[in-house]
């Protein structure tokens, strides 16, 4: 079997809309013949009848109706990906994992439509270990780990604090602030793709015991019961209030970086003037 063509569906598709052969080779600027022919080839490429023909009309048949509406998605699809590959700085998406700025998102987002009009910006939640960039889903993304991956660089754009987040009711909860030796007895609820966290903070002889979890709302609801804690970022506890959930600073835990990251061989052409709001915002916060 042949393979499918584009320019076939976009044929099939402009038959239909326009209701004869005619008016498709108008629309596509072919002769009628080039018109039938693709149609036709189409037909033989599929194995089926799609449109049924008449001296009045034509139509699509059951099989002509379904395919129809998959071309339209195909094509939909396509062109979609034509615009965001050739958009250039009109279009900017950024990809982050469980938080995306903290405090900082609103003031990024206003900041950047006042700077850069021209360019629009889509923050991306995908939660995987390049918040998307690998995945194709974002054009930079913000990451809270060392990016090992050779394609990606990154740069550090700011600091943000430890906390530990647990239950209304725990013990703990009364205090403003801990220890990590007050939580080495406890449950820590950890997401190894994309999580800031791990046992490495504690010396060996008194570290916690974990549970992996890979959604935040998971993670927020089994720390709600008293049954687990967490220990995360500032920007969670900015993006994640929760009622029966509360964040107290880690005392004596090294911040985290947050960086930006983005592809090495093909960087989006906002990348600097990102960079550049980001560490302003943080300096300032």
């Amino acid at each position: 079997m042949h393979e499918v063509e584009l320019r076939q569906l976009r044929c099939l598709v402009a038959i239909v809309d326009e209701g004869t052969f005619t008016d498709a080779a108008i629309a596509l600027g072919v002769s009628q013949a080039a018109v039938s022919r693709t149609l036709a080839s189409l037909e033989q490429t599929l194995g089926v009848r799609l449109l049924r023909r008449t001296s009045r009309e034509v139509a699509p048949t059951g099989t002509g109706l379904r395919v129809v509406a998959h071309a339209r998605r195909v094509l939909a699809e396509v062109d979609d990906l034509v615009r965001g590959a050739t958009s250039g700085p009109a279009r900017l998406r950024i990809g982050y994992a469980w938080s995306a700025l903290g405090r900082h998102t609103l003031a990024f987002q206003r900041r950047w439509r006042e700077q850069h009009p021209q360019t629009e910006l889509h923050l991306v939640r995908v939660n995987s270990a390049t918040a998307g960039l690998a995945e194709g889903a974002c054009d930079l993304s913000v990451v809270r780990r060392p990016v090992d991956d050779r394609r990606f660089d990154s740069a550090i754009v700011g600091l943000e604090q430890r906390l530990c987040a647990m239950a209304a009711d725990d013990p703990l909860a009364r205090r403003r602030s801990v220890r990590l030796a007050d939580l080495s007895g406890r449950t820590l609820l950890v997401d190894r793709r994309t999580g800031t966290t791990s046992v490495e903070l504690w010396p060996q002889e008194s570290r916690p015991a974990t549970e992996e979890t890979h959604d935040v709302d998971d993670w927020l609801a089994a720390i709600s019961t008293g049954r687990r804690i967490g220990v995360t970022a500032e920007s969670t506890a900015n993006q994640y209030a929760r009622p029966g959930v509360v964040y107290r600073p880690v005392s004596d835990a090294e911040p985290i970086a947050v960086r930006l990251a983005w592809w090495r061989d093909g960087p989006h052409p906002a990348m600097q003037p990102v960079i550049e709001l980001l560490v302003c915002l943080y300096r300032m916060g």
